[in-house]
């Protein structure tokens, strides 16, 4: 007997494109949704990053991010397309968009006109800043949103350097795909259980502040502040990965007693009395000398030897790796996180699985990302 994924039965028109709405909209159907991916004539520009001469619509990034959806073009400017996507809408669960409030008012996919089409639609917009503010109208991509949330200011509080910088990820646009697919489920159950779809708005800027603020509001949490803006830990400079032999080595003695089991696994016992590391409090006042003895330590050894003997005595630590060193890894081999399918017009391409696991989902081969419009005869 098949089991029905999560999601099955569900419609998703998705009119996103770059990073955050397809994001989003790929955990649905990685979940069995039917996502319908609504493209211009030119396709979601985002196929493009990285792509290679001979099919500059299907790069990387559009591999990684658009699988299990179907693809289907249609031009906004034209009304028998706009017609197309009205009869979509008529049948879809949700329909999710990032296109500026004005402009999709003007194109008369506001929610008001989704609504009247389906009334119980849930209708998710994905949008750079919360319209009750004054920065409602601006653009926002990730680089923006690191900026306006402070995040380009970490890196300075840890290393002294004033310049600002980006982190080397599009971290806020997958931060907020998440809250987008987050939103789109806790609307579903809500229907599920009132028969009522509803406007929701996921906005980047809100939700990578709070991401961002959990631990670095810190100090100012309390009114007044009984502190600076921050979380220390994080910002300590010398908590770096540890040297060893042959590479570096990442080592958390996050509680009092890992420390002295540390030290004596590191070969220096005396160290957890000396008086600087004798109490809890002592270490965590003198926390920079504790990374700095465990630093001068770990060059004895090979991380190899390191992890054997850190993971016997349960203490968290992990060999650093480059990017490059992720397709060998063990235990993403073990478990089949990277798999080798053959796409019928790309060739051999890598897919990674997704990363939560569910007793009740049954294993459905999700569809290839699909080329520009593939889909469109099918749904006109």
């Amino acid at each position: 007997m098949t089991t029905p994924r999560m999601l099955e039965g569900m419609r998703v028109v998705d009119l996103t494109t770059v990073v955050f709405g397809p994001y989003a909209t790929q955990i649905l159907a990685d979940l069995g949704a039917e996502v319908i991916k609504i493209e211009a004539p030119a396709g979601d520009q985002f196929r493009q990053a990285g792509a290679p001469a001979h099919t500059p619509l299907m790069g990387p990034c559009h591999m990684t991010l658009n699988r299990g959806k179907a693809s289907v073009v249609f031009d906004l400017k034209l009304a028998a397309d706009c017609a197309a996507i009205r009869a979509l809408l008529a049948t879809a669960d949700v329909f999710i968009h990032n296109v500026r409030g004005k402009a999709i008012e003007r194109l008369g996919f506001g929610y008001d006109a989704v609504k009247a089409i389906k009334p119980d639609i849930v209708y998710v917009h994905c949008v750079g800043f919360g319209s009750d503010g004054p920065y409602a109208d601006l653009q926002a991509y990730d680089d923006v949103i690191q900026a306006a949330t402070g995040t380009t200011s970490l890196a300075s509080r840890v290393d002294g350097d004033p310049r600002p910088r980006y982190v080397p990820s599009l971290i806020a646009d997958k931060v907020a795909g998440l809250h987008g697919a987050q939103g789109v489920l806790a609307a579903l159950i809500h229907r599920l259980r009132t028969g009522d779809g509803q406007f929701v708005e996921v906005p980047m800027f809100e939700a990578f502040t709070h991401f961002a603020m959990i631990e670095h509001l810190f100090g100012h949490t309390f009114v007044p502040p009984t502190g600076d803006f921050g979380y220390p830990r994080q910002l300590d400079p010398d908590r770096q990965p540890f040297p060893t032999a042959d590479g570096h080595i990442s080592i958390v003695p996050y509680t009092p007693a890992t420390v002295g089991t540390l030290f004596t696994i590191l070969g220096a016992p005396e160290l957890a009395q000396d008086l600087r590391f004798a109490t809890p409090a002592d270490r965590m006042r003198n926390i920079r000398q504790v990374y700095a003895e465990i630093a001068r330590l770990t060059p004895a050894r090979t991380s190899a030897e390191w992890m054997e003997l850190l993971a016997a005595a349960q203490i968290p630590a992990m060999p650093v790796r480059d990017l490059g060193d992720m397709l060998g890894d063990p235990h993403l081999n073990a478990t089949g996180f990277f798999r080798q399918r053959e796409h019928p017009t790309e060739g051999s391409y890598l897919e990674m699985q997704p990363p939560i696991h569910y007793s009740a989902r049954h294993g459905v081969e999700p569809t290839m990302p699909r080329r520009v419009g593939e889909d469109t005869d099918r749904f006109r």
